[in-house]
């Protein structure tokens, strides 16, 4: 799919003639952040599933560090013409941390192409959350390394992710490393680096959503980690309180993270909002 000289590639699974469920991942993060077996655990619910790189991650379109061309506008945009590429008019969307926030917007940019809407581990956009509480004391520390990292360096780039993921587990489950960096190099490889995927820290745009959540058709579905120190759980519950009818899973322990141990519980929470529209 190509959408303002940028190609987006996308994989599904299930049966095309199901309700189609669009994911959305966060900052940094290639579609493989969603994993496989969640996502056929989805398709197996009855759902087609689609999931894709955004920019300037996995197999689609990057740009030079530094100089990203494009806006969380854009990215809103790149959703939409997913669907568009697999003739979808209407879809469940649901998007991750930064794919949430892209997902609220493609509620608010294109309303009648989003048949619900589901949020994980994500904040409001559009409005003031400088009364919320800010990242943990930890995570702050842990991501100011990022700036020291030599991301064209392979070693250094995949050992900071790697230590990202452990910084924003939960507490519920034992961290496993070797399955992270396992993980993480087969992303690092399929990508070609993570280089580009820093420019998701410096977008802009958006502006056209301040004070429009109250304006989201779309029923809504957060889930949110209990222990996330990203965005605290009181994130989840600010974007409840704007979006009426809106509705909140809490993952007891979770983190900023799709731990396998709770797939059952997102899944079926998911499976269920999308069964009720």
């Amino acid at each position: 799919m190509t959408a303002t000289q940028a190609t987006i590639v996308s994989e599904t699974f299930g049966d095309a003639q199901n309700p189609a469920l669009l994911l959305i991942m966060g900052a940094m993060a290639s579609m493989l952040w969603w994993p496989e077996a969640l996502c056929r655990r989805l398709a197996d619910g009855g759902l087609f599933v689609i999931r894709y790189d955004n920019r300037d991650t996995g197999r689609s379109t990057k740009y030079p560090p530094g100089k990203p061309p494009y806006s969380f506008d854009d990215m809103a945009d790149d959703a939409v013409g997913v669907l568009d590429s697999h003739g979808i008019e209407r879809a469940h969307v649901a998007g991750m941390s930064m794919g949430g926030m892209i997902a609220q917007h493609v509620a608010l940019r294109h309303p009648s192409r989003v048949a619900s809407l589901t949020v994980i581990s994500s904040s409001p956009v559009g409005m003031d959350t400088s009364h919320l509480p800010t990242m943990s004391a930890s995570y702050i520390e842990h991501s100011a390394g990022g700036a020291d990292v030599d991301w064209s360096d392979c070693r250094q780039a995949i050992d900071f992710v790697v230590r990202d993921a452990r910084a924003i587990a939960g507490v519920a489950h034992p961290f496993d490393e070797a399955g992270a960096r396992a993980f993480i190099e087969q992303d690092y490889d399929r990508s070609g680096g993570f280089l580009s995927a820093t420019n998701h820290f410096m977008l802009g745009g958006g502006g056209n959503s301040k004070g429009r959540l109250h304006e989201i058709r779309a029923r809504l579905l957060v889930i949110h980690g209990t222990a996330d120190p990203i965005f605290p759980i009181e994130h989840g519950e600010a974007l409840v309180q704007a979006v009426g009818g809106a509705r909140l899973l809490r993952i007891e322990g979770g983190g900023h993270e799709l731990h396998m141990q709770d797939w059952p519980d997102i899944a079926g929470a998911v499976l269920a909002h999308i069964r009720s529209i």
